[in-house]
């Protein structure tokens, strides 16, 4: 069972990496956003194979939850952030 834990954890990094790829890269904002967001999503699961791994799930699901809530109040505050400053949109006429 910890075999598998560790063989999906280190899956899970790689797709983080090739994400990060979008966050590094664009084009827009809001890829960028929900790259980001993406990311924060993995790391809680990866928190969880920790917990599984280590024995003490009881924690690390305490540990995820309050992640998982400033991951989505990050992603909120961002997007009214560039709502508000109207730079959602792509600049150019590349549609």
């Amino acid at each position: 069972m910890n075999s598998f834990i560790t063989i999906a954890g280190v899956t899970l990094i790689g797709l983080m990496l090739l994400v990060l790829i979008r966050v590094i890269k664009g084009p827009t904002v809001i890829d960028r956003l929900v790259a980001v967001n993406v990311i924060g999503t993995k790391s809680i699961v990866l928190l969880l194979f920790s917990g599984i791994l280590f024995g003490q799930l009881d924690m690390f699901v305490d540990i995820a939850l309050g992640y998982g809530l400033l991951n989505f109040i990050v992603s909120i505050a961002a997007s009214r952030y560039y709502q508000h400053r109207k730079c959602l949109e792509q600049k150019g006429g590349n549609s």
